[in-house]
């Protein structure tokens, strides 16, 4: 099992407030199928939420304690039926490799025909929203007072 400092414990305490549980321990307890999606989630999230149902207080620290031994992950915190797990994961904090620069390609526009700088405005279609209806719109008139 994994072993954290108090600071380090209290710092991802904070992190885990905002998260929502993402395995679920139900009637059948802590099977080998519920081990396996908390593999899953702890190596794609690193710090993950475990919501147990129907299920003494006893019975919960020790699916906790049995889970963190299995992945060799670190128990954060059990706040009633809620149980927070962390195991660090090397390959998310790992520097993407440096790509090779691209090499752009110097093409000199033809002489005959000119670049356009800009695309031309659209045409107004009758009937859209935001285009005047009436197309044959005369000069503002003001009204005679």
């Amino acid at each position: 099992m994994l072993t954290l400092t108090p600071d380090e414990r209290r710092a991802l305490r904070a992190q885990a407030h905002t998260l929502k549980p993402v395995v679920m321990i139900a009637q059948n307890g802590l099977t080998d199928a519920v081990l396996k999606e908390i593999e899953l989630a702890l190596s794609s999230h690193e710090l993950i939420k475990v919501r147990v149902f129907d299920a003494e207080r006893e019975q919960r620290d020790e699916w906790l304690n049995s889970a963190c031994e299995s992945l060799n992950a670190a128990p954060i915190q059990r706040i009633g039926n809620i149980l927070v797990l962390y195991r660090p994961n090397p390959e998310l904090h790992a520097a993407p490799a440096a790509k090779p620069p691209v090499r752009k390609a110097t093409t000199k526009p033809s002489a005959g025909k000119p670049v356009p700088t800009r695309s031309s405005p659209a045409k107004p279609v009758p009937g859209r929203r935001g285009i005047a209806r009436n197309a044959k719109v005369s000069a503002f008139k003001p009204r005679g007072r």
